[in-house]
């Protein structure tokens, strides 16, 4: 008890001393994770969508080529991405960068860290887009070309809505593990919450009580999206889930049932 009675002294004494440097560190962590996932968000749109782009024997030869070089181009992107550490890929690309060009041609730390996070970001997305596209029902596609719709029009109209909200879940899963892999673009100066911990901890020589608050605040953010997150989903969900409302009785499936209650109920409250 005595060592928790410490412990909670320490803490106190750090935040009352600098509790100003932590709430900026996780501003600019909660600024990065959320940017950079929506950034990544739309790259990974992008690849996924031209990862799915129909591609036939008969087609013209010259759009079958420049398909498989994109695809190629894609399937590299992703690899390099998802199959290396993100604290190397942040080093790769502030350093590696004025290494071949010279310093004249380095970034700035932090548009180096939206970037990296960002196309880090894309290459798991793309393959969660890939793969969201390609769980909607083939036969939805087929339905929209028989009333003479293009393929741009089925992605946009019929077969994106579905994907975004079967994905929903897989982008806040990103969304929270941003917020925490952010720690790692300290290698290269970004001060965020981590690399907050790390200057106080350099300066006032209190390991564990910082890595406590730090811990905490981590806790807290992810805590809070995942909150926020789910209820985002569930408006998208609706009152009825998307069933297709009817009162026809002899016609009743998932959810018609209750919304026929629902009417009854509205009548004689009339």
């Amino acid at each position: 008890m005595d060592r928790i009675s410490q412990l909670l002294n320490d803490v106190s004494a750090t935040l009352s001393s600098s509790y100003m440097q932590y709430l900026v560190g996780a501003g600019k962590t909660i600024l990065l994770a959320v940017i950079a996932t929506a950034v990544g968000c739309i790259i990974g749109l992008a690849c996924g969508i031209l990862q799915t782009i129909p591609s036939e024997k008969d087609d013209n030869p010259v759009k079958r080529a420049v398909l498989f070089v994109i695809r190629a181009i894609i399937r590299i992107y992703v690899e390099v991405f998802r199959g290396t550490p993100m604290i190397l890929q942040a080093v790769f690309i502030y350093f590696g960068i004025p290494y071949f060009f010279g310093n004249g041609a380095r970034l700035d730390i932090t548009f180096a860290a939206y970037l990296v996070v960002s196309i880090n970001t894309g290459a798991y997305m793309a393959e969660t887009v890939r793969g969201g596209i390609l769980s909607i029902d083939p036969g939805q596609t087929e339905g929209a070309k028989a009333i003479g719709m293009n393929h741009f029009k089925t992605m946009t109209s019929v077969i994106l809505p579905q994907t975004i909200r079967n994905i929903i879940p897989q982008i806040g899963n990103n969304l929270i593990i941003n917020i925490k892999d952010t720690s790692v673009m300290f290698i290269i100066g970004y001060t965020e919450l981590f690399a907050v911990h790390k200057a106080i901890v350099g300066a006032k020589f209190i390991y564990f009580p910082s890595a406590v608050i730090e811990m905490a605040m981590y806790l807290c953010m992810t805590v809070i999206c995942s909150v926020l997150l789910r209820f985002w989903e569930k408006k998208l969900d609706g009152p009825q889930n998307f069933d297709i409302a009817t009162t026809d009785t002899l016609a009743l499936t998932s959810g018609m049932n209750t919304y026929i209650k629902k009417n009854k109920r509205e009548d004689i409250h009339r």
